[in-house]
This record gives C-alpha cells, sequence and structure tokens, in this order.
C-alpha cells in the first residue's frame, strides 16, 4: 500500500529539487533500520534524506513505555541515517530532512512540547554530526505542498505519480470551474 506522505516527500525530492532517483523505505543493511525517502540529484550531486512521520491527531508523538520518545527516537534514526549517507554519499552534498505536518507547542509540558522535542533533536544532531536537519514542519511542510501545487498548476502534460497527479487535477479544475462560473454569469 502507497505511504501518502513519503509519496509526498518523494514528489517534492523529484518535482521540486530536481532529483532523478527516489527510493522509498530504504533498508539499510548495515543499521538494520530504514530509510523513508532518499533521493538523488545527479546533477547537483545532492543527496536528500528523509524522515517522514505524519501524525495528524497527536502531532510528532512517537512512544516508548507509554511515554513521549520523539528525541531519542529521532535522534538514533537520524545518527543512522547520516553514517549511511556519509558511507555511500561522502562526496554529495547531503541535506537531511524531517517532514512532520502537526507538530505541537503552546503550553504543554516539556514531555509533551514537540516543537522543544524538534529543536533538542537539531542541537544532539549538531552536536554528535556537526549537520543541520531540515524541519518541514507545520507551516513550512505546508508552504512545500503550496509549492508543489503551483508546479502542478503550470504543468500540462500528463504527471505519473499520483500525489502530483492529483494536484494537477486539482489545480486545473479550480481553473476550469472558476472560467466557467465566470462565463455562466455573464450570459445569465
Amino acid at each position: 500500500m502507497i505511504n501518502v506522505g513519503e509519496q509526498l516527500v518523494a514528489s517534492y525530492l523529484q518535482y521540486i529539487r530536481g532529483c532523478n532517483f527516489i527510493q522509498t523505505n530504504l533498508y539499510t543493511v548495515e543499521s538494520h533500520g530504514e530509510i523513508d525517502v532518499i533521493g538523488i540529484n545527479l546533477e547537483e550531486r545532492k543527496v536528500y534524506v528523509a524522515e517522514v512521520a505524519i501524525h495528524l491527531t497527536t502531532g510528532l508523538q512517537y512512544v516508548k513505555d507509554r511515554r513521549p520518545n520523539n528525541v531519542q527516537k529521532l535522534t538514533d534514526k537520524f545518527s543512522r541515517d547520516i553514517e549511511y549517507a556519509n558511507r555511500y554519499f561522502g562526496d554529495y552534498d547531503r541535506h537531511f530532512m524531517l517532514w512532520s505536518p502537526v507538530v505541537k507547542g503552546g503550553n504543554r509540558a516539556p514531555e509533551y512540547h514537540q516543537l522543544q522535542h524538534v529543536a533538542e533533536i537539531g542541537e544532539r544532531i549538531r552536536a554528535r554530526h556537526g549537520v543541520d536537519v531540515d524541519f518541514v514542519i507545520n507551516e513550512r511542510f505546508l508552504a512545500c505542498i503550496d509549492e508543489m501545487r503551483r508546479y502542478a498548476r503550470k504543468a500540462t502534460a500528463d504527471i505519473k505519480c499520483p500525489v502530483m497527479r492529483l494536484f494537477q487535477i486539482e489545480e486545473w479544475l479550480g481553473r476550469h470551474v472558476a472560467r466557467a462560473d465566470t462565463a455562466s454569469t455573464s450570459t445569465d
């Protein structure tokens, strides 16, 4: 079954970041782990390594023993991702990303303050590996979807990717209906 969140990120890497090769659910033998999405842009010699967490009602919420575990879980996951990318893509410009549409903050107790978790994950990864994680969360996640919609709005050829094709249909249908409403209003 298609994981829509991972497909969304794969589409962004392909259509917006120009990646020639995309792999979802890449099993890493050395660490017995999995990278959600990896994209390779050969021309620019860039590799994008992305983890995707689409938790809508709870927000970014990994748990262990019924307690929040975002920081440890994602720090470990990114550490494995970084080791993999360094081993196999050492001569590429490497970008690490966390995609999550709902990351909660506000007046929450520290153990449930997901925005603080994200900041701590970033600090830990920077301290351990000297790498910055690009957090595509909340408004930024929405901005990336909007960027994909703008791409789909301009595309006239049939886009083969299901996510991008849906955006394309929505954009073209919206234009058609707006024109049809204008035309029917002017003839009434």
